[in-house]
């Protein structure tokens, strides 16, 4: 054989040698790339649906959850809460929930009180502002109070601009917030018991 030939030879192994070092770098390369883009279990249990139970909420009272990093009211209101809500219907900007703000609105919550029909009382909202995204404080109080108007129905109010909410969580009208309140897909799995992030179409 010819040094020539030779020479060819070994560069021919070289290269093939090379090539499949390469190829199994960079299928270790991809491997590491699929495993850094998968959801750890940490970020799948931020997203995940979470039950709550209500059992000790008593009527005028809420509690706050947090879900995806976002504070969750539930609040159950008083029939006084309720009835206040047909004094604000025609104060507020969006009265039918037609316009959404992060969430698409839930037609089962599609309603005056923005609540399941079997669970009307019952208020289950993100409490983000849809205006800068600070969280309102509560004022249920149906009394004149500083920074809300003498006919004040009780609702909530957001320490950042000022935009009002009634206790359906519907912005009023002329607010700097654009949009009602979220409210997220949420499901009954007893009379105290709440599946939040999740309904019967399935998770939010």
């Amino acid at each position: 054989m010819s040094i020539e030939k030779q020479v060819d030879s070994g560069r021919r192994g070289l290269l093939a040698a090379t090539c499949a070092a390469g190829g199994v770098a960079g299928l270790a390369t991809a491997g590491a790339l699929v495993c850094t883009f998968q959801p750890s279990e940490r970020a799948k249990a931020a997203g995940a649906p979470i039950e709550v139970d209500i059992a000790d909420l008593k009527p005028g009272e809420m509690k706050i959850f947090e879900w995806r990093g976002k504070p969750v009211w539930v609040l159950k209101r008083t029939p006084e809460m309720m009835a206040s809500l047909n004094r604000t219907e025609d104060k507020v900007a969006d009265p039918k929930s037609e316009k959404s703000y992060q969430m698409p609105m839930q037609a089962y919550c599609k309603n005056q009180h923005r609540s399941r029909e079997e669970h009307k009382d019952i208020l289950i909202t993100v409490g983000i502002c849809s205006h800068l995204g600070c969280s309102p404080g509560k004022k249920f109080e149906s009394d004149s109070q500083a920074s809300l108007p003498d006919d004040w129905a009780g609702g909530f109010l957001c320490p950042c601009h000022g935009s009002t909410f009634d206790l359906a969580a519907r912005v009023y009208k002329n607010k700097p917030a654009p949009a009602n309140l979220d409210i997220p897909p949420h499901m009954y799995l007893s009379d105290t018991k709440i599946l939040i992030g999740k309904d019967e179409k399935g998770e939010a």
